[in-house]
């Protein structure tokens, strides 16, 4: 595996999952946790672009296990999140607001975020804040990165049933075109 155990991320940036088993995914993941300053992954030194690619080559299976991993999988998603308000293009948004809330997984592993989009911004924010949400957007780990990573589209994920939506679902089906999604 072309790892550099110095640099992680830089690894990350460059392999190529096709190459690599999933525990060496996994692996190189950890590595990079350790290594970032918080004790997080500091996937933020990636470009969308590096981080879409890698989600794309990369296998179901080894998807999989590096969202087995809580301290992963919340770590990815986290930064997925923090990384919405600089790819919000509020031109493309025809309401002046509305309030998403996400729920990310299920049971003891579910993960909750809101994004209010107000004013031509995108506001995020771990756990919801507002009672009222415009949409709310249920799913699991795995769909949630492979669609905000470029790698399948919402209207599969609905119409293959893998994604649960309440409230405004016109909004909801527009949603992907308020955000400019990495190509892999």
């Amino acid at each position: 595996m072309p790892q550099s155990p110095s640099d992680p991320i830089a690894t990350l940036a460059h392999v190529d999952p096709r190459e690599i088993d999933k525990a060496e995914l996994v692996q190189l993941l950890r590595a990079a946790s350790e290594s970032a300053a918080d004790g997080g992954i500091d996937l933020s030194e990636l470009t969308p672009d590096q981080f879409a690619r890698l989600i794309s080559r990369a296998s179901e299976d080894q998807l999989n296990a590096v969202l087995a991993r809580p301290e992963l999988r919340e770590s990815i998603i986290d930064e997925i999140f923090r990384r919405m308000s600089e790819h919000y293009q509020p031109e493309h948004a025809k309401r002046r607001h509305a309030v998403v809330n996400w729920r990310i997984g299920k049971g003891e592993d579910l993960l909750h975020y809101e994004c209010a989009l107000s004013d031509g911004r995108c506001q995020v924010t771990k756990g919801a804040q507002h009672d009222a949400a415009t949409v709310t957007i249920t799913m699991v780990p795995l769909d949630f990165l492979q669609l905000t990573s470029g790698n399948t589209t919402a209207p599969k994920l609905v119409m293959a049933r893998r994604v649960r939506l309440a409230g405004d679902i016109g909004f909801a089906v527009n949603l992907p075109k308020l955000f400019q999604i990495p190509k892999a």
